[in-house]
């Protein structure tokens, strides 16, 4: 079982996207993705949030927030359970990232890029609803074959 955290950090109605293209092992390779990555021993969510993004763009989160989490199941790869994040404030410069480039994508572009599937549905839940939510997203190779989702709302799950 693998946990990470994935975090599309906004800014003028662009999306902070991470174009994975440096790595010669990488099963996102040539994918568009948020920018995050693996809990370390003992870290909470947040901790890993915070580390992955000031690794891998340079920036300090201000102010974030926990959308969701995404649990993954496959046939070829280990279960992942990711915490789902989106940041609108921060500070710093951007660096250079070594495992691909990062730009600045508008939000209506994003879905036009080299996403996974599963990808698709979460960043269009995220534009469309604004609360909490878990996902369920179950690949057969690289092919989504399954997916569900409960929203959280102050009455609680609701299918």
């Amino acid at each position: 079982m693998r946990l990470t955290t994935l975090c599309y950090i906004e800014q003028d109605g662009k999306y902070l996207m991470l174009h994975r293209t440096k790595k010669e092992v990488d099963f996102n390779k040539d994918k568009w993705i948020g920018v995050g990555g693996k809990f370390e021993e003992n870290e909470t969510p947040e901790e890993c949030l915070l580390r992955e993004v000031k690794e891998e763009t340079g920036l300090t989160l201000e102010s974030y927030r926990l959308r969701g989490i995404i649990t993954f199941i496959s046939d070829i790869y280990e279960t992942e359970y990711m915490y789902l994040y989106t940041a609108d404030r921060f500070s710093g410069s951007i660096s250079d990232c070594d495992e691909g480039e990062l730009v600045w994508v508008d939000k209506q572009s994003v879905l036009s890029l080299s996403l996974w599937e599963g990808d698709r549905l979460f960043l269009k839940l995220m534009d469309e609803y604004n609360g909490f939510f878990s996902m369920k997203l179950k690949y057969k190779g690289d092919s989504l074959i399954e997916h569900g989702v409960v929203k959280y709302s102050e009455r609680g799950a609701e299918k």
